[in-house]
């Protein structure tokens, strides 16, 4: 077998596994769309921590979307050694590739901006639906239960929401004793951390985890795009 021959194979079958989960995380993501509450029940603290700071249904159907274009783009090139088909599937993950790096500068040089922009996003739908939205009630306690923390910034996220208005207390998160009542003086001794805080003190303890990973995925991705454009190249020359 010609090392042509063997890229061309394993493009076909790296590209078919990612329209496979291209596939899973679409129809994921339409289950967390349209019944969220057994998305949580089944996924537990981690998933309700992570549909707190973005919107997972419509993160997975997009991640989803672009993985069967993808893999679709680069099984079918390959496949059919289609050269504009492959130099579209390697300018869209080159594409993609850019952003991510782009966004990993952001997220390391200006995290205090991503805090604001979340803050200003995050607060108000604390103050306004918090005791009165079942889902959105479900996963903030699901996410102060999971990271032991507090609102987003600290127990003060909570006043004025309808939660407050109708009990005159703090959610139970946001005291260090287990009780049911939690009032202003108990909340600001308890001093518990706000969510964003524990979600950050969490990815530097797993530093190491999360930046495997993510260098995993880039070498992954520089790969796709080195056998892509071997294959471009040589179909240009046959």
């Amino acid at each position: 077998m010609s090392c042509f021959t063997f890229l061309k194979v394993t493009m076909v079958i790296f590209n078919l596994l990612i329209f496979l989960c291209g596939g899973v995380l679409l129809g994921v993501g339409i289950w967390v769309s349209v019944d969220s509450p057994s998305f949580l029940k089944i996924f537990g603290s981690v998933s309700a921590s992570a549909m707190q700071f973005v919107n997972v249904s419509y993160f997975l159907i997009a991640a989803g979307c672009v993985l069967l274009v993808l893999g679709f783009l680069g099984c079918y090139g390959a496949h059919k050694e289609s050269k504009c088909v492959l130099l579209m599937f390697f300018s869209i993950l080159l594409i993609i590739f850019i952003a991510e790096i782009a966004a990993a500068v952001v997220a390391l040089v200006y995290t205090s901006l991503a805090e604001n922009l979340l803050n200003a996003l995050v607060v108000p739908v604390i103050k306004k639906d918090y005791g009165q939205q079942p889902d959105i009630t479900q996963v903030w306690n699901s996410t102060m239960e999971g990271l032991h923390c507090c609102g987003f910034n600290n127990y003060t996220d909570f006043t004025d929401s309808p939660y407050f208005q109708m009990y005159g207390d703090f959610p139970s998160f946001c005291c260090a004793n287990d009780t049911v009542s939690c009032s202003k003086n108990m909340a600001e001794q308890s001093n518990i951390k706000g969510c964003f805080e524990q979600l950050l003190q969490s990815i530097h303890t797993n530093a190491a985890v999360v930046g495997g990973v993510a260098a995993g995925f880039g070498a992954l991705e520089l790969a796709a795009m080195i056998v892509s454009l071997y294959l471009y190249c040589k179909l240009d020359k046959a």
